[in-house]
């Protein structure tokens, strides 16, 4: 049995629609490719025929991947969430003890982490080292970088 995989309704429509443009746009175009560079002749030494087949291979993995993952997707309610302590979809404001900056993160599943936006994968280790914790704790964190010290200012949803 696959693990489950937490995502939000956002992250599921954002899936299913590129599924939908894998399957409707992006397939069909690359098997056009293939059926192209099959036609040009030998396909021993058809550069175009071997990388249009790489890209249909690549294109039919994410496929298979999106669907395993919508497959084994629970959707999580933010409304039904408790803030009590650290979770999947906690947003968290933090201080980073070692420079005092404030940092606000989001937590979310790997298919939705997105750094820029301040989504960070609860599978990784700052992800990892928060969950579970409370506000005003203090957290260590081991990084590739070191050690990483947060005061846990705020959970919200």
């Amino acid at each position: 049995m696959s693990e489950k995989v937490y995502l939000t309704e956002e992250g599921i429509k954002k899936l299913e629609a590129e599924l939908y443009e894998l399957r409707h746009n992006e397939r069909p175009k690359i098997s056009e490719r293939v059926n192209e560079a099959r036609e040009l002749g030998d396909l021993k030494e058809n550069a175009e025929y071997h990388a249009a087949r790489e890209a249909l291979s690549m294109c039919e993995t994410r496929i298979q991947q999106i669907n395993a993952t919508l497959a084994n997707s629970v959707l999580i309610e933010k409304d039904k969430m408790d803030t009590s302590e650290i979770r999947i979809l906690s947003n968290v404001k933090l201080k980073n003890l070692k420079n005092n900056k404030i940092v606000n993160y989001t937590l979310v599943s790997q298919e939705e982490a997105d750094l820029k936006a301040g989504k960070i994968s609860i599978n990784s280790p700052v992800g990892k080292g928060l969950i579970g914790h409370k506000v005003n704790e203090t957290v260590d964190i081991d990084v590739p970088a070191g050690k990483l010290q947060f005061e846990i200012l705020e959970i919200t949803v």
